[in-house]
């Protein structure tokens, strides 16, 4: 998998930044020392990237990333501008993109223009950005990314700077019908203490070729800054997503993730994040609706450091057909994590016999006063319930989509911005349309 990298290594941005050549240096050594996490790993013990390790990739061509895109997905209402970067197989799209109606001071730039020109962003905030959340040693996924880092977008929120419109991020595979092909986008979001900031990522897929998206985003927050963060997942039918977030919170400060997933026929989306700070809070929560013989990952970290700190996850998921879903949640309380307050909870409804959860709840607490809790169910859709809804007339389908409609707003409801809760509901729906 990483054979062309010898060859195209002094093409990529920034070559010859010390900082940086060590970067990708450190990540394909480690890459090539470990290769592919296995079954053997704790943390994949239920995803298995044999078939992947089979498969030989080829960098997407800038020819690929160059194709026409004629409809990208949006949270605003039809004919709204706003600030958007776009990357089309891994690469930066200026003529899709738009800076505009940003605050004095906000940088929302491509990963390989500041690489270009280091000058566009304050000091060495790349250098003491980049690398230091996610790191390669412990994560073979991470330091194949380190290998080929060369763009991805950076968001940098100045101190006391609140943004009154999302950001939205999006990223879409197109691929080859030819050969597999790979991106790895890097994403860099700072927010600075007492800032605000929302970030829509769209990822969805153009064409029917075998695809690999390898994400790694570094996520920092300052003291009293929020940081929502929303993704939804929507990518084809022949595409691997595999996605590692890293967030940092430091004193008083917020990180709100939430994450859909209706795409793609393997995904995997790990969450790590860590209250640095006393009084720090996060939300990482989600839901995944899988069919046919897709397979969706969801792994989760949190990390309390601090005392006084609060975590809450909640995820729920619709399984049917043969897919298979995957949920491992842990949250770790260490020593000096005092008063510190966790909630989890993972639901999942399974359509069919086949239909398949392995989740795997974990509390891991090193401190005596603390309030944490965690629950997991998974089971079928409530046939009272369903006869109630067809006795009055409703068929058969539509009551079903009524019931999972209602399974999953508890989730939904996570989404702190409305006009996203939407959006996402409608992404909701149109899957539960494809259903009947």
């Amino acid at each position: 998998m990483l054979a062309p990298l010898d060859q195209v290594g002094a093409g990529l941005p920034g070559s010859g930044l010390s900082w940086l050549d060590d970067l990708r240096s450190a990540g394909r050594e480690r890459f090539a020392a470990v290769g592919l996490p296995t079954i053997k790993n704790e943390s994949w013990r239920y995803t298995n990237l044999r078939d992947l390790a089979k498969l030989s990739f080829q960098p997407a061509a800038p020819a690929a990333a160059a194709a026409s895109i004629d409809l990208l997905p949006s949270v605003r209402p039809e004919g709204e501008d706003g600030p958007r970067l776009v990357f089309v197989d891994g690469r930066f799209r200026a003529d899709l993109s738009s800076t505009g109606g940003l605050p004095p001071g906000v940088r929302l730039l491509s990963l390989a223009a500041v690489l270009t020109s280091p000058g566009d962003l304050p000091g060495d905030l790349l250098a003491d950005h980049v690398g230091r959340l996610a790191a390669a040693d412990d994560r073979p996924l991470v330091a194949l990314n380190s290998a080929y880092l060369a763009d991805g977008p950076v968001l940098h929120v100045p101190a006391g700077v609140q943004l009154e419109r999302p950001v939205e991020l999006v990223f879409v595979s197109v691929g080859s019908d030819a050969q597999a092909t790979s991106c790895h986008p890097r994403t860099l979001l700072i927010a600075e203490a007492g800032s605000k900031a929302v970030v829509v990522e769209h990822h969805v897929g153009r064409g029917a070729g075998t695809t690999l998206a390898n994400h790694v985003t570094e996520v920092f927050v300052g003291e009293g800054a929020t940081l929502h963060h929303y993704k939804s997942q929507r990518e084809g039918g022949g595409a691997i997503h595999l996605s590692h977030i890293a967030a940092t919170v430091a004193t008083g400060g917020c990180y709100d993730n939430f994450i859909l997933t209706t795409g793609a026929k393997l995904s995997r989306n790990e969450v790590v994040s860590r209250l640095d700070g006393t009084e720090a809070r996060t939300h990482v929560s989600g839901g995944y609706l899988v069919r046919g013989k897709q397979h969706a990952d969801t792994t989760t970290l949190i990390v309390h450091a601090q005392p006084f700190g609060t975590s809450r996850e909640v995820y729920k998921g619709v399984i049917d057909d043969t897919a298979r879903a995957v949920f491992q949640g842990k949250i770790t309380v260490c020593p000096d994590a005092q008063k510190t307050d966790g909630y989890q909870l993972n639901r999942a409804l399974l359509l069919s016999d086949g239909a398949e959860i392995d989740s795997k709840p974990e509390l891991e607490i090193h401190a005596d006063d603390v309030k944490c809790s965690h629950g997991c169910t998974a089971g079928e859709l409530d046939d009272d319930a369903l006869f109630y809804l067809r006795a009055r007339g409703i068929d058969r389908d539509t009551a079903q989509g009524l019931l999972i409609g209602a399974f999953l707003s508890e989730s939904l409801e996570e989404i702190a911005e409305l006009s996203i809760r939407d959006a996402f509901q409608g992404i909701v729906a149109g899957w539960l349309e494809e259903q009947k």
